[in-house]
């Protein structure tokens, strides 16, 4: 069976993007990088679940990210090119790429797909099928449905060293305490810290 991995840099006081959506306050770290790198070209990944607001950010950027470099640019950081972001852009034009909205009409970006709504019996039977592991980028709105209908199999959150004050909260709208399960942490020198939890429902 397929897992549902959920990825998101988080600040240290629980938002994944300021009021206004934006990254600028992403604490950049070439450590993670290479380790997310080093993941991506091990090929657990191969659909990606979004959003409709996530989904609009990276089809601005890595659509054109790849080009013949042996570097890509970092969407966070102006100017800062690395290896490890062509991989990223590598994995996300060849991963399919299911976009949940209402008001899109038509995707552009190569394998992606629409879905007018969000159906947990589809995302179940989803994860049945054959396949890697489906991942979740952002998409705060998508990531709360899962997590409300215990979809998720493990989260990683990187924690960055920055208070916000204000912004968006990365799971909103549960009735109920939702328990989680401490699969790892890792410390890196930019003050940066990965926590993996995996789903209380987890066995």
């Amino acid at each position: 069976m397929r897992r549902i991995v959920m990825f998101n840099r988080v600040s240290a006081d629980g938002y994944f993007a300021a009021k206004d959506g934006s990254l600028d306050w992403i604490v950049p770290d070439a450590d993670f990088d290479r380790s997310a790198a080093e993941a991506i070209e091990r090929g657990a990944v191969d659909t990606i679940l979004f959003g409709r607001r996530t989904y609009e950010l990276f089809e601005q950027f890595w659509p054109d990210a790849l080009g013949r470099s042996p570097s890509s640019p970092d969407p966070h950081h102006m100017g800062r090119r690395s290896p490890e972001m062509r991989a990223m852009a590598r994995m996300l034009n060849e991963s399919e790429k299911i976009v949940f909205s209402a008001t899109r009409r038509e995707l552009t970006w190569r394998n992606s797909r629409l879905v007018s709504a969000f159906d947990p019996r589809a995302i179940e039977a989803l994860k049945h099928q054959p396949g890697k592991d489906i991942m979740v980028f952002g998409s705060g709105t998508i990531v709360s449905l899962l997590t409300r209908h215990a979809l998720i199999d493990e989260y990683r959150l990187l924690i960055s060293p920055v208070f916000l004050g204000r912004g968006r909260p990365l799971v909103d709208g549960l009735t109920s305490v939702s328990g989680l399960n401490l699969a790892g942490v890792i410390s890196y020198a930019s003050g940066n810290v990965m926590l993996r939890y995996c789903s209380g429902h987890q066995h």
